[in-house]
């Protein structure tokens, strides 16, 4: 059977996540932030990964893990406060001959993880991982998603932290740190630089421009790597970051060993167990927090530059396509409409575009068509992301998605931006600004400048 605690606790979720990521309990883990919900899922029970051609997936013995959706869900709960001697820690031992299966896969790669998923052991599981970029790309490479059904899976709202586990030792130790011990304090960061690299930016941007005028595509979005020249501690770089930043969804990430933490300032997908999908395209960007002065005069700009209007305009209608091709007619909506959307260095233009799914249309299928962002991609997005591959180096994670899966059909999916990735003792940061036929070669680049700030001044080195 699985194990549940209650936690009590006043504390900032966003410590008490930071201090389970940096805890030492768990070799791989996910955070990912909702508004009003904060959930950390540590350890492997099931894993997905899903590389060019072959999809692996391995699952590992234990009782099924079926995470309540609330506190108050909860039939029987043993508080924390009830602890009176908390045994060693000691991780249910996994079946050593559930390895890895590998299967061939072609076609879509949102029919191989659902394909993949749906061979899950368990009644109910939720799911946390990452989906690249290239996911989508029509000659793909590298690693393109990597999936886990947790172990362990803390969901923390309205003060109190819900602890979910298949190990009794686990659950409460996870508990003890939560409800025990002193929260750390943040370490100093570094800033990093966000301007070298501007004269390459500026060709690519132009050689854009040149396609867009020879009516190759109508919108691209164009990226720039800067690489940050020492060890990044990715946890406390989270905790800081977060701390000043206005994020639709944030994330922490460590899984086999690559690590990255994001602000993300859009919903890519959103669909709920009865079949509700919404995105959220932001397209049009100035600067944001430079005083109130500023902030109002350059939200006038944006409110009312021609080619920020046309650059949100043509996404939103992009985004309403998509959707036509999964919802039922006549449920395709677009909401708030170019309201300005606020999110830590900058400020966008916003809308809601959203529809209810057709009948036998899953949550794979409202992904399959609105991955990539169309705000990180392009327009039309097939020569848009044809492009990308000529003009950029492979972009991984960034431009890619973060999301929270279940096993009813929810599905949360954010669009990764304004993150920081590190690997293999290399760390980066990376932003694009969206080209259009209005563009020019310098404000793309210092848009890309703004981007960055969101996280480049919160980037702690490693100790």
């Amino acid at each position: 059977m699985r194990t549940e605690v209650v936690v009590e606790s006043a504390a900032d979720p966003l410590r008490l996540v930071a201090l389970l990521a940096g805890s030492g309990l768990f070799d791989d883990y996910t955070v990912y932030e909702r508004p009003g919900l904060w959930t950390f899922a540590g350890g492997v029970l099931g894993e997905v990964v899903l590389e060019p051609g072959v999809v692996r997936s391995r699952w590992l013995d234990g009782p099924s893990l079926t995470a309540s959706a609330s506190v108050e869900s909860l039939r029987s709960v043993e508080s924390v406060e009830s602890l009176t001697s908390l045994p060693p820690f000691s991780p249910a031992a996994p079946d050593v001959s559930a390895g890895w299966v590998d299967e061939p896969w072609s076609g879509r790669p949102a029919e191989a993880l659902e394909a993949a998923l749906r061979a899950a052991p368990w009644p109910a599981w939720n799911a946390y991982g990452w989906i690249a970029f290239e996911f989508a790309a029509l000659s793909p490479a590298g690693r393109l998603a990597h999936l886990v059904v947790p172990r362990t899976e803390v969901r923390i709202e309205a003060g109190r932290a819900l602890v979910t586990s298949v190990d009794p030792g686990e659950a409460e130790r996870v508990a003890e740190l939560l409800s025990g011990r002193p929260l750390p304090g943040t370490p100093a960061p570094a800033p990093v630089d966000v301007r070298p690299g501007g004269d390459l930016y500026r060709s690519r941007v132009a050689r854009a421009i040149s396609e867009i005028e020879a009516g190759l595509y109508e919108k691209v979005i164009v990226s720039r790597r800067l690489p940050i020249p020492f060890p990044v501690d990715v946890v406390a770089t989270y905790a800081c970051g977060r701390a000043a930043n206005t994020p639709a969804r944030s994330f922490l990430l460590d899984l086999d060993g690559f690590q990255a933490a994001g602000f993300s300032p859009e919903v890519l997908v959103r669909v709920d167990g009865h079949g509700t999908v919404s995105t959220q395209p932001l397209a049009g960007t100035r600067a944001f927090g430079r005083g109130e002065d500023v902030d109002s005069k350059t939200r006038r700009e944006l409110e009312n530059d021609p080619k920020e209007i046309f650059e949100h305009a043509v996404s939103v209608r992009a985004s309403q396509d998509e959707l036509y091709r999964v919802c039922a007619p006549g449920t395709v909506r677009v909401t708030g409409f170019m309201a300005v959307k606020e999110r830590g260095s900058v400020q966008h233009l916003g809308s809601s575009v959203s529809g209810e799914l057709s009948p036998g249309r899953t949550g794979w299928d409202a992904l399959d068509a609105l991955f990539p962002g169309v705000t990180a991609s392009g327009i039309p997005k097939t020569p848009a992301i044809d492009a990308i591959s000529r003009l950029e180096e492979p972009r991984g994670l960034y431009a890619g998605a973060v999301l929270a899966v279940s096993q009813d059909g929810a599905m949360d999916a954010a669009l990764v931006l304004r993150a920081v990735y590190s690997e293999n003792g290399r760390a980066w940061l990376r932003a694009g600004a969206g080209i259009v036929s209005g563009s020019t070669p310098e404000r793309e680049y210092e848009e890309t400048c703004e981007k960055l700030s969101s996280i480049a001044p919160y980037v702690v080195p490693r100790a």
